[in-house]
């Protein structure tokens, strides 16, 4: 929580004193339009990508694999475009850095990665919780006895 609140108080004075500084150096004009210039090449990439990530996610689907890294990539772009519609520079860049398709990928493949990892942690860390413990050492073995039959009801195919 820290964090965000530290971000939402950092990004924006960081931005104004970048766009301050960019436009006392290409003049206020010329910086209002940098900024609208970039928001609207991001979002038209970022429709085309993201486009792409949902097709190669359904193939995977369709294929019957899961789809880890192209849902990533697709949260990764979605981030991106928020980055680019943001006014400034400094959130243009991180999502520009986020458009790179093998930078995109690599930080994906390990985002999906630590995802799985993380959740199957979880699940073996409820096959093993002390709750199964205590009602296992409650519990009495109970004995029986089988037998197989050769005239079952069950058809055998």
């Amino acid at each position: 929580m820290r964090y965000a609140l530290l971000l939402f108080i950092l990004v924006p004075v960081v931005e104004l004193f970048v766009l301050i500084e960019v436009g006392g150096q290409i003049g206020g004009l010329t910086t209002v339009l940098l900024v609208f210039l970039t928001a609207a090449i991001g979002v038209s990439l970022i429709r085309k990508q993201g486009i792409d990530a949902a097709f190669k996610a359904q193939e995977k689907l369709q294929r019957g694999e899961i789809p880890a890294v192209e849902i990533a990539e697709g949260f990764m772009l979605a981030f991106a475009g928020l980055c680019l519609l943001i006014p400034g520079f400094v959130t243009d860049a991180i999502g520009a850095l986020m458009l790179i398709s093998p930078l995109r990928k690599v930080v994906a493949s390990g985002i999906a990665l630590n995802f799985l990892k993380n959740r199957m942690n979880m699940r073996s860390a409820w096959d093993h919780s002390p709750f199964d413990a205590q009602a296992s050492k409650s519990e009495t073995p109970i004995d029986g006895e089988y037998s197989k039959e050769e005239n079952d009801f069950i058809e055998k195919k």
